[in-house]
């Protein structure tokens, strides 16, 4: 997947994209640093990052980049479920220079897609999932 086009629809390869934040110890990059050392610099790309987590199947990393005050003891993923999209519609603040932000997106997946408004907000300094409201299609 490493060299396959990012998942969350940026232009970049998965590496040099969300492979940088989410975490995968047997792979390194072209710098020789392992992937997902790094840490999101906006909620847009913390948000990014997350879709990718659940194309991966990664709970880990979902649990990991949310909010200690809203974050559920654990995420069950559907391994039948197949995203196939990510379209970002808005962001408001989220970036370098605030403490929080939202990210408006559709995510598309075999059969549907969904439409929500996420919260983020940062805590220690790294941008986390707050919570967010589902849209209407």
């Amino acid at each position: 997947m490493a060299d396959h086009p990012c998942p969350c629809g940026l232009p970049e390869a998965y590496e040099a994209c969300c492979g940088r934040f989410l975490p995968q110890p047997r792979l390194r990059s072209t710098g020789g640093t392992p992937m997902g050392a790094a840490a999101a610099p906006t909620a847009e790309r913390l948000m990014r990052s997350r879709y990718c987590a659940f194309v991966r199947l990664d709970a880990e990393y979902l649990l990991r980049t949310w909010h200690p005050r809203t974050r559920p003891e654990r995420v069950d993923l559907d391994p039948g479920m197949r995203w196939t999209g990510l379209e970002v519609l808005e962001t408001n603040g989220g970036s370098a220079f605030h403490s929080t932000g939202t990210v408006t997106f559709r995510a598309s997946y075999r059969g549907g897609s969904l439409h929500e408004r996420s919260r983020f907000e940062r805590v220690d300094g790294a941008w986390v999932y707050t919570d967010g409201e589902f849209l209407s299609q």
